[in-house]
């Protein structure tokens, strides 16, 4: 009798792979041989898929759902480092060392992992050389963004830093209506200040403060209707 569930797992797999940036260069066959050494794992909202002082010896990729990347501060407070959608991937540097990271990996939703384990990952790299190319392009392009993102962290004020992520949203956004873009934010008002390196309340007050200009309106918890793109543009750069 044919495994419906066997065939269900092989297709997650299959697809997973498929999203990934540095295999889906490959053929259907190839990528089919390294959806044969993956292996699926599904994380509830709010269950960690790995936490600090934790060895890690696998690469996982975000099936589908999303996780966030985060540390703790001295005094218990959360930073948000990035965030890991549909496609994307976590865990590349504990391929080439044993690492034992500093960082949580939290799910934000109902969330489909795929794993590969560090020795079968290797393999693939000596079968496929082409994976290390894209690898590297897909960690100096995470390392540009992360410098980047400091460089804002250090010498801009919350305003700015708020407006920079509005632009970069709207940018990224088709919800245009009548020269009014709307904006679903992707995360909570409480991950995004953690996210730009303010508190929750400060974003609350200059989203208002944006609001009172005109410049925007607030509906909701987390849709934002650019009602004067070019002010929040030009607070971005000024």
């Amino acid at each position: 009798m044919k495994c419906q569930s066997c065939n269900i797992h092989n297709n997650m797999e299959n697809s997973c792979i498929s999203k990934v940036p540095i295999f889906n260069h490959l053929s259907e066959e190839e990528m089919g041989e390294i959806a044969g050494v993956s292996m699926s794992r599904k994380l509830g909202k709010g269950e960690l898929l790995f936490q600090s002082e934790e060895l890690l010896e696998h690469l996982f990729i975000v099936h589908k759902g999303k996780v966030k990347i985060y540390r703790l501060t001295e005094n218990g407070k959360e930073q948000v480092i990035r965030f890991i959608e549909t496609g994307d991937f976590i865990g590349e540097l504990a391929l080439f060392s044993k690492t034992v990271t500093t960082s949580f990996a939290e799910a934000m939703e109902d969330t489909d992992i795929c794993t590969i384990n560090k020795s079968d990952f290797h393999q693939l790299l000596l079968r496929y050389p082409a994976i290390s190319i894209k690898l590297l392009e897909e960690v100096s392009s995470r390392l540009s963004t992360t410098e980047s993102r400091i460089e804002k962290l250090n010498s801009q004020d919350v305003e700015k830093r708020i407006a920079s992520y509005l632009v970069e949203l709207m940018s990224k956004s088709n919800d245009v209506i009548s020269d009014r873009t709307r904006l679903q934010l992707p995360i909570s008002k409480r991950d995004l200040a953690s996210f730009i390196g303010t508190t929750q309340e400060t974003l609350s007050r200059r989203l208002s403060s944006f609001q009172n200009k005109g410049w925007i309106e607030l509906e909701g918890q987390r849709t934002i209707i650019i009602k004067q793109p070019e002010q929040l543009e030009r607070k971005a750069k000024n």
